[in-house]
């Protein structure tokens, strides 16, 4: 798991992703539940901060130690309990009744026995009543299939006040089903590339995956604001309990 340039460097990171849109869905899911709430792949605490600060005990889990610490860094004294470690290892020794994994961080699972080893460590740390909700990015043809050049992504505003473009060339492996995304970032100070590598799973995949790791499917959405499942979304949002639980 060193699948981390993009991390390089956790406070641009921040700026630019600072979308919270996940948050509703969570609290929403989080009513009349108690106890710890664990925030997997974690990263900076983009969620787990609003969390804690809306009474949540919430406890995050990473791998990278340098977004680990610009998470403690803004939390400021929050009561959130920070685990640098491997999800697929973990052994936090406690059940929560949410347990949640955004920013399509599932598909940092490459191969199928991480995804196996994942989903295990999540049933080994879920209530018996408890959801645990992922998301990872819809493997439709448009997402796979892009050109191998160069394509206009975004444009956003640094941490000087740069304008810095962003653009990315896309190589996608159909056996292994692994994208390889180039990112390229542009301003008046600097360019960078950044590569990462990504996992698709297709949806029937995903429900045998679940199954054999005694997750039951509760709800398959397109989105993190419960938009119907179709062709054409761009994400697959599943909210799951343990298989026979309450």
């Amino acid at each position: 798991m060193d699948n981390f340039e993009e991390y390089e460097d956790p406070v641009l990171y921040d700026i630019e992703n600072s979308w919270t849109g996940e948050l509703d869905l969570l609290l929403e899911l989080l009513e009349g539940r108690r106890g710890p709430v664990i925030d997997l792949a974690c990263g900076t605490g983009r969620l787990a901060i609003p969390l804690a600060e809306k009474g949540f005990e919430v406890t995050g889990v990473d791998i990278h130690k340098g977004m680990l610490g610009r998470a403690a860094e803004k939390a400021k004294g929050l009561p959130i309990k920070w685990i640098c470690g491997d999800i697929r290892t973990m052994d936090l020794k406690l059940r929560s009744e949410l347990i949640y994994m955004s920013g399509n961080s599932f598909q940092h699972f490459l191969a199928n026995q991480d995804q196996s080893r994942l989903m295990e460590a999540v049933v080994k740390h879920l209530d018996e009543s408890g959801l645990f909700i992922f998301d990872t990015r819809f493997p439709s043809a448009e997402e796979l299939l892009q050109p191998e050049q160069e394509e206009y992504w975004k444009t956003f505003t640094g941490k000087s006040g740069e304008e810095i473009k962003v653009s990315t060339i896309s190589k996608y492996d159909g056996i292994s089903q692994i994208q390889h995304y180039q990112t390229i970032r542009r301003s008046n100070l600097e360019e960078t590339v950044k590569n990462i590598f990504l996992r698709y799973t297709y949806p029937q995949e995903m429900e045998r995956l679940l199954e054999r790791c005694r997750l039951e499917i509760v709800h398959v959405y397109g989105g993190w604001d419960k938009r119907a499942l179709t062709a054409r979304s761009e994400s697959l949002v599943y909210v799951c309990r343990i298989d026979g639980g309450a």
